[in-house]
């Protein structure tokens, strides 16, 4: 490991004991950062893989209904039935701090559009399958949309993970291993100075008891 190019003084091995001992504290800090961070990240993974499961499930199930409705209702009504947008969907974003990081808290209100009653569809037009078909894709929506607010924020804490590691990494490598071979370097100078200093007075003191 290359040392810092730096003089071997006291005061130079002094500020650089106090840099190791913060870079330590810093390198534990964000070692329990990722750690946590880890824990939570691996928690929202599951909900995830749970929540994307049933909405796949749900949505391949209103697929299948609809299939069959369309199969027996004239094309031309199924058309003009979804003309128009049946459900409003209110999208509010508020910001959290999870462990430094900013992840989106979506708050979402579905509701039924008003609608005119020239324009709805009566039963003789309808079937039982599609009303199941368009119930059960309602329903999936509120999981659809929380199902976007998790992936999200997966994608936010993952690239926080990824920042937090290299800085870890940075340390526990290259910083703190340098600022180590450093200081034994600068003890090593001042204690072959300190024997050269008393090896000098000790010549010296013999010189002058010669003479």
């Amino acid at each position: 490991m290359a040392r810092l190019n730096v003089k071997p003084t006291r005061m130079e091995l002094a500020t650089l004991k106090e840099r190791l001992e913060l870079s330590t504290r810093g390198h534990k800090l964000l070692k329990d950062k990722q750690d946590e961070l880890m824990r939570r990240f691996i928690l929202l993974i599951k909900k995830n893989n749970r929540l994307r499961d049933e909405v796949e499930a749900e949505l391949v199930e209103s697929m299948k209904e609809f299939v069959v409705a369309k199969s027996l209702i004239n094309e031309s009504f199924i058309e003009e039935l979804f003309v128009g947008t049946e459900t409003n969907v209110e999208l509010d974003i508020q910001e959290k701090n999870v462990m430094s990081v900013i992840v989106p808290e979506m708050n979402f209100n579905v509701k039924e559009a008003e609608v005119s009653s020239d324009v709805q569809y009566g039963y003789l037009n309808s079937s039982s399958e599609m009303d199941d078909a368009i119930e059960r894709i309602e329903d999936v929506l509120p999981k659809l949309l929380e199902l976007s607010e998790i992936e999200k924020t997966c994608q936010l804490m993952a690239d926080e993970i990824e920042k937090t590691r290299r800085r870890v990494n940075a340390l526990e490598y290259r910083m703190i291993p340098q600022l180590q071979e450093t200081i034994r370097y600068i003890q090593m100078k001042l204690e072959e100075n300190e024997r050269s200093a008393i090896v000098r007075m000790m010549k010296v003191k013999d010189m002058g008891q010669s003479t």
